[in-house]
């Protein structure tokens, strides 16, 4: 896998993070360093930490999987991208200007479960986990202190395209995997 993937799939990953910091923008009147802060590295840490678990979890029992490996990278991606653009297209709104541990803890596994899948494909993939999960990280971090500033600018107007466009982003990366090794 290549970094110009990697950086896709960061991005796509970094989507959920990034709708709930618009989400939390909005909910604040002003945004402080310690929000930015927050929200940067709750949500950058758990995208970090996630493909971590899932590669040890994959590792596993990759060479047990190793002759349908691309199956389940496409399989998990794609489930995962439905996932986003289905959660995209709901009415659920929920705005909480909480910024407290647990508050923070909850949403950061709730946005990051499906960096735990991507660890996983990334086992059998063979890819670089160190690596990766640095990009993911530093991308959500961005993304999300990004969010935060457009929710407090702008409302909740980017959110579901967001979500969409990440969902989207690992449909395709995962249509891409197959492709590949279907005709290797």
């Amino acid at each position: 896998m290549g970094i110009i993937e990697l950086l896709f799939i960061a991005i796509g990953l970094s989507m959920d993070a990034f709708a709930v910091s618009i989400g939390k923008g909005l909910s604040v009147r002003e945004i402080k360093m310690r929000h930015s802060m927050s929200v940067g590295v709750w949500f950058g840490g758990f995208q970090a930490l996630m493909p971590l678990v899932g590669y040890c979890l994959g590792a596993s029992f990759a060479s047990v999987v190793a002759d349908f490996d691309h199956w389940i990278a496409f399989v998990l991606l794609g489930l995962i991208g439905v996932n986003m653009i289905r959660e995209a297209c709901s009415d659920d709104e929920n705005v909480n200007p909480d910024f407290s541990i647990k508050t923070m803890f909850i949403m950061a596994v709730a946005t990051s479960i499906d960096a735990l899948a991507i660890g996983i494909s990334f086992a059998f993939l063979g890819v670089n986990i160190v690596t990766s999960a640095v990009v993911i990280g530093i991308t959500t971090f961005a993304f999300s202190v990004v969010g935060l500033k457009i929710g407090n600018i702008f409302g909740c107007r980017y959110k579901s395209k967001a979500e969409i466009a990440g969902g989207i982003i690992l449909i395709c990366i995962g249509v891409k995997i197959l492709v590949e090794h279907l005709s290797a």
